[in-house]
């Protein structure tokens, strides 16, 4: 079954966008891997404003996702790893979505759109950091065509990361 892909746009995040990621998030299904429960407004605050200082500094950040009615629908994009542990001095993609978003086509949309706009900014290769059992982003990265290429210990969970991987300097993504 083939369906139209969803139609989707990058902007960088406004102050007003850590609002709508607040609302967006604020769902346990969506914070599942990420924490297990909503965060503040403040985390979304400084959070939007550290991806305007990646894309005026590196010239990619993690984009707000808006649909086509013109709602915010999550984010995706680039920035890099911001832990001491895993793949340090890497650059992450990843995404997030709101849970009435989901299984419609715009994560993977959305960092296809990414993985162009890193290209053309010299990045040479991404990874995503994936918890295990995150199947709905283990198959993000999959039609990406990233590989997992090794795993982590996690610092305060007991399992290990999971860590994809692609070039991008050899062709494109499927």
């Amino acid at each position: 079954m083939n369906r139209a892909l969803p139609v989707v746009r990058l902007r960088v995040p406004t102050d007003e966008d850590a609002i709508a990621w607040h609302r967006v998030f604020d769902d346990p299904e969506v914070m599942e891997f990420h924490g297990g429960r909503s965060a503040e407004l403040s985390v979304y605050e400084e959070l939007t404003a550290r991806q305007r200082r990646h894309d005026a500094e590196l010239g990619f950040c993690l984009w707000t996702m808006v649909g086509e009615q013109g709602e915010v629908i999550g984010f995706t994009g680039a920035q890099p790893w911001p832990r001491e542990w895993g793949p340090t001095g890497e650059i992450e993609i990843g995404w997030r979505l709101g849970r009435e978003f989901w299984g419609r086509g715009y994560a993977t949309v959305a960092a296809r759109m990414t993985l162009e706009r890193l290209r053309a900014a010299g990045v040479p290769s991404v990874v995503a950091m994936v918890r295990p059992g995150n199947e709905r982003s283990i198959a993000v990265t999959k039609r990406l065509g990233m590989e997992l290429a090794q795993t982590f210990p996690h610092p305060w969970l007991p399992e290990d990361a999971l860590c994809f991987r692609l070039d991008l300097q050899d062709g494109y993504s499927k």
